[in-house]
């Protein structure tokens, strides 16, 4: 054991870790669960923080540790926990959004009469940087000898229609109304029937993760119902432009259609690139909230709709809405590229065939030039032959008259056919000269 020691620090002195192998260890131990005695009283708000300044969250927190003289987080942490003495404060960053949540293990005083968010200082409250997407209030308690009923319930409720359910295979039962009430807040209790610490601290995890992530879930709705008469019009557009491709008459009429549909191509990129995010987000929520409603496992109590069926019920009809502003993107995207692509293919079969009536037309042209060619070549041969006789001619009578021959008549004509053969033989001669020079490979 004393030898083993050395080697086991020696062998992990020479392994080279990689720079965030501890903090990627310890993802899995981020953001516990609190443990909770009941009864207890928790508040939590949901923030979206300011993206202007980033470090003003940090100072915020950073004055409230020193107006309670407790030890502040560190500016890179993501996550804060600390008693404050009365309460105690878990700050939590998330990926979109930031979470205060409070705590208080006070006894005696009746449900939601006093919130744990009453324990932090107004002006601090005021001044919480960022905007305000969700505020909740979760009280919990001891389950009463005697199951009370919802009529009882609804004075802790403002008066409204109550959702309940048993959870944890009977242990919890929870009660609220997913209502805005006078405080401005949500409001949720639970009646503890036998969960120790720990599993009371996992639920209010879960309900307040289900908050905050059907929060966040719904920022996608306002985008998706501006964007569906969008979406709607240039449907139409679309459907105008493809029933143009069979009526169009000239390459004029194809570019400006194709301008049309490039027009038409580059809004749609651009409202995804606006709204990509947020829907990708939105679906990503979505799953979070259905595996978060399978954790609670719920069994429901006669009468009363359960947490699962009324956020199912409500939350689908928004998540479709989004969903389906985001697969009419995509759709008008695919439709327009292969509107595009048709249009192009159409355009290059014209432009082939304008190619082709223009080779055909400059065939004509080089036969005709050729046929040019080929007269005025006749025409030199019987100009220079001409020339050529007369030379002979010339040399026909000079020869006549020193007596050599005796027709000077009778060697022209004879001069005649020999010029013409030698004119006709040089021409022929120096042309298939040229030809074999122009087709002659360059040298390198």
């Amino acid at each position: 054991m004393h030898n083993a020691n050395p080697q086991a620090s020696g062998a992990r002195v020479c392994l080279h870790f990689h720079p965030e192998r501890e903090a990627l260890f310890n993802e899995l131990h981020a953001r516990p669960f609190p443990v909770l005695a009941t009864p207890a009283h928790l508040s939590q708000l949901v923030l979206l923080p300011s993206q202007q300044q980033p470090e003003a969250e940090y100072q915020h927190l950073l004055e409230l540790c020193q107006r309670h003289a407790v030890l502040p987080p560190s500016p890179q942490s993501s996550c804060y926990y600390q008693d404050f003495g009365g309460f105690e404060l878990r700050w939590e960053r998330h990926a979109e959004f930031s979470t205060y949540t409070m705590i208080s293990q006070r006894q005696g005083e009746e449900a939601f009469s006093r919130t744990a968010l009453m324990l932090l200082p107004e002006p601090w409250l005021r001044q919480l940087p960022g905007q305000l997407l969700g505020a909740t209030h979760i009280e919990i308690s001891h389950a009463p000898a005697d199951p009370p009923s919802p009529n009882d319930m609804r004075a802790h409720f403002e008066g409204h229609r109550l959702i309940s359910s048993l959870v944890n295979g009977d242990k919890a039962r929870l009660w609220s109304a997913y209502r805005i009430h006078s405080d401005g807040a949500g409001r949720m209790l639970i009646h503890n029937q036998g969960l120790n610490p720990c599993q009371t601290g996992r639920l209010v995890r879960t309900l307040l993760e289900m908050e905050a992530y059907r929060m966040m879930l719904l920022l996608a709705l306002p985008p998706a119902k501006a964007m569906a008469p969008q979406l709607q019009t240039m449907d139409q557009q679309l459907a105008g432009a493809i029933q143009q491709i069979n009526q169009i008459r000239g390459l004029h009429d194809e570019r400006h259609l194709l301008g049309e549909l490039s027009a038409l191509a580059a809004r749609i990129e651009q409202l995804s690139a606006d709204n990509n995010f947020r829907f990708s987000a939105a679906r990503a929520y979505h799953e979070l909230i259905i595996n978060r409603l399978d954790e609670l496992r719920e069994q429901e109590y006669p009468g009363l709709q359960t947490f699962s069926e009324f956020l199912k019920r409500r939350l689908t009809p928004a998540w479709r809405t989004c969903e389906a502003a985001d697969l009419g993107l995509d759709d008008l995207s695919r439709r327009i590229d292969r509107a595009s692509e048709l249009l192009r293919t159409r355009i290059d079969l014209t432009i082939e065939t304008q190619n082709q009536q223009l080779m055909q037309t400059m065939n004509r042209r080089s036969h005709a030039q050729w046929r040019l060619q080929q007269t005025v070549e006749g025409l030199s041969v019987a100009a220079i032959s001409y020339y050529l006789v007369g030379l002979s001619k010339y040399l026909a009578e000079s020869a006549k008259a020193i007596g050599l021959i005796s027709s000077s008549i009778l060697a022209t004509g004879l001069a005649v056919p020999l010029c013409v053969g030698l004119v006709w033989l040089g021409m022929h001669r120096l042309k298939r000269r040229l030809r074999a020079r122009d087709l002659a490979p360059e040298s390198v």
